[in-house]
């Protein structure tokens, strides 16, 4: 079988891909062959498909999104809220993994 093509890996695809997100129901998805990211939140799907097929070199069959709104916090008794995030589940090919313990 061929080799894959290499994409470039442009300047974008290092601000859309911010960091893996490792919880214990992002440990379960990875059973199913899925990873998640935390990512820009003005990152598009396309655009999130692409920066980690050039991050890490992976087929992706799918991206599903998600924006978990920032709890309100006290400190010192003054409330604050927290940032919004934007988290990505994107869903591998078969044959294809992401080892997130280590870097890009």
């Amino acid at each position: 079988m061929a080799k894959k093509p290499v994409k470039a890996v442009d300047n974008r695809h290092y601000d859309v891909v911010l960091a893996p997100h490792i919880t214990e129901k992002s440990t379960l998805v990875s059973e199913a062959n899925a990873v998640v990211f935390k990512v820009a939140g003005d990152a598009s799907k396309p655009e999130i498909k692409a920066a980690v097929e050039a991050l890490f070199n992976v087929s992706v069959a799918k991206v599903n999104t998600i924006v978990q709104k920032g709890k309100t916090k006290r400190w010192k008794g003054a409330p604050y809220r927290r940032s919004d995030m934007k988290k990505a589940i994107v869903t591998l090919k078969d044959g294809d993994s992401i080892d997130v313990t280590t870097g890009v």
